[in-house]
């Protein structure tokens, strides 16, 4: 959806109308994370997260596991956004 491709990394910020809603997503990527044996680098301040996705044993380069992920993100996200309008 909103990701970035640069230097090697997916990027994408994901705003949220809370900090319990962002603490949600977060969990929930988790878990999804966990399922795909892939891990995001992550930070929260409040209520976004900015996320950067790339495969360390590629060589910290973007393959389809970063995809994978990000798309499992976003589908998360557009769930949350749906469910809380």
């Amino acid at each position: 959806m909103n990701w970035k491709e640069e230097n090697q990394v997916l990027y994408r910020k994901f705003s949220f109308k809370s900090f319990e809603l962002a603490m949600d997503f977060m969990q929930k990527s988790s878990a999804e994370m966990t399922r795909l044996n892939h891990h995001a680098e992550w930070k929260n301040i409040y209520n976004t997260i900015e996320v950067w996705l790339c495969t360390h044993d590629a060589g910290n380069t973007v393959t389809d596991k970063d995809r994978l992920l990000a798309n499992a993100m976003d589908t998360i996200f557009l769930a949350m956004n749906t469910r809380d309008l």
